[in-house]
């Protein structure tokens, strides 16, 4: 079982993927969502609210897809920057304190339930940027589930206390282990010196003949296993290694298995705690 998520940013933010294209994100990720539907392949997108706001014409048939499931990837992909910095200096929280997260989320739910007539219930921060207020701000947004985190164990949902799941995805990411765009070598190195990142997958990045194979490798050995994968792609990142095309192959054997959104995860991780209570 897989659950494919995808995140799409809006062109403002102008990151240095959007800034290496031709086509704008949400242009990519509307090709990549029809590819995904000719064969029939669910996935979750997190789009920011800015999407809706200013490009809605592009990612319209999107959110139209009966194979999607439209989420929330904060209002402006937590920007201002300088903003977010001095709340990591002074609230240890990058996210921001309690009230702004909790606008953000709510400006985030309504445009999209203004635009779509659907009200959200699965998040992840851009970033993956996870505060110390996060569960319990997403949670009295209503939102069931959050995306964030790398976790090369994880085996699912895991139930917080504040009431939300977390799901952190266990295949190896793209946009962060990829070269690509301004992401070569020399910049991979001195951004490593720099920040000194890693994550559950370690530092390296690599080109995308051999980040495909280590992903097949990982969705078949899950499989194999009957294990869930939670698998994120960035279709604008996979357009700028090659024009998607080694992912027609991560998708002609995504396609062969079954597939699930995040709400879905959702319901059945709810179901197994339910059970579990009722027998203790």
């Amino acid at each position: 079982m897989i659950c494919l998520t995808t995140d799409v940013h809006h062109a403002g933010l102008k990151t240095g993927n959007q800034q290496h294209a031709y086509h704008s994100e949400c242009r990519i990720a509307a090709a990549y969502a029809q590819r995904l539907q000719e064969v029939g392949v669910k996935a979750t997108f997190f789009f920011t609210g800015r999407c809706f706001h200013d490009e809605w014409a592009d990612i319209r048939s999107i959110c139209q897809s009966p194979l999607v499931e439209i989420a929330g990837h904060n209002y402006s992909a937590l920007t201002p920057v300088w903003w977010h910095r001095i709340c990591q200096k002074l609230c240890n929280s990058y996210n921001g304190p309690q009230w702004y997260q909790r606008r953000d989320a709510m400006r985030t739910i309504e445009i999209i339930e203004r635009y779509t007539g659907y009200r959200i219930e699965s998040w992840r921060n851009h970033m993956y940027m996870h505060g110390p207020h996060t569960e319990q701000v997403l949670a009295d947004c209503g939102l069931k589930s959050c995306c964030d985190g790398v976790s090369r164990q994880g085996r699912g949902m895991y139930w917080q206390r504040e009431g939300i799941y977390n799901f952190p995805i266990n295949i190896m990411p793209d946009h962060e282990h990829l070269y690509h765009a301004e992401r070569t070598e020399q910049w991979v190195e001195q951004w490593q010196q720099r920040y000194q990142w890693r994550d559950d997958y370690g530092t390296e990045s690599y080109y995308i003949d051999e980040w495909t194979d280590k992903v097949l490798e990982e969705l078949s050995m899950r499989e194999a296993n009957g294990e869930l994968s939670h698998l994120i792609i960035h279709p604008i990142t996979l357009h700028l290694c090659d024009r998607l095309k080694r992912f027609e192959d991560i998708l002609a054997f995504i396609a062969q298995c079954e597939t699930v959104w995040v709400r879905e995860v959702r319901a059945m991780s709810e179901q197994q705690r339910l059970n579990s209570r009722m027998l203790h």
